[in-house]
């Protein structure tokens, strides 16, 4: 697997999203992606208590504990690398996590409008 070109969607480098808890497709701390991750895990978002609630009412549990897999279950201040499609959801339905533009891969932009990022990021929001 071939990772693409680590660029995050302002055209600069792409920043570590999170290593605690380890997230990315790769499980390498980003946000990068290749055409097999056919999810698209390429928006690192801030995790708050709305948007876990959200994501497991809509079937993807994310704050649930999954030993098995080494997978301690988000909380909120979680940063993690999302799917493109399901953050568009979130924000489509008002509980849109924060997002760090800088970690956030450009591929996201294939499925998520950088107005819609922009308006979730962690700067806009302080």
């Amino acid at each position: 697997m071939d990772k693409d070109h680590a660029v995050n969607v302002l055209g600069g480098p792409l920043q570590a999203c999170s290593v605690s808890p380890v997230t990315g497709f790769f499980r390498d701390g980003h946000c990068n992606t290749c055409a097999q991750d056919h999810g698209s895990h390429t928006v690192c978002a801030l995790m708050t208590a709305e948007f876990l609630a959200y994501s497991k009412y809509v079937g993807n549990d994310l704050s649930t504990p999954l030993p098995a897999f080494h997978f301690r279950g988000l909380k909120p201040g979680d940063r993690w690398c999302l799917c493109a499609a399901r953050f568009l959801q979130a924000a489509d339905e008002g509980c849109g996590p924060a997002v760090d533009l800088e970690a956030t891969h450009r591929k996201a932009l294939e499925i998520v409008p950088l107005s819609v990022l922009k308006a979730h990021a962690v700067d806009s929001l302080s």
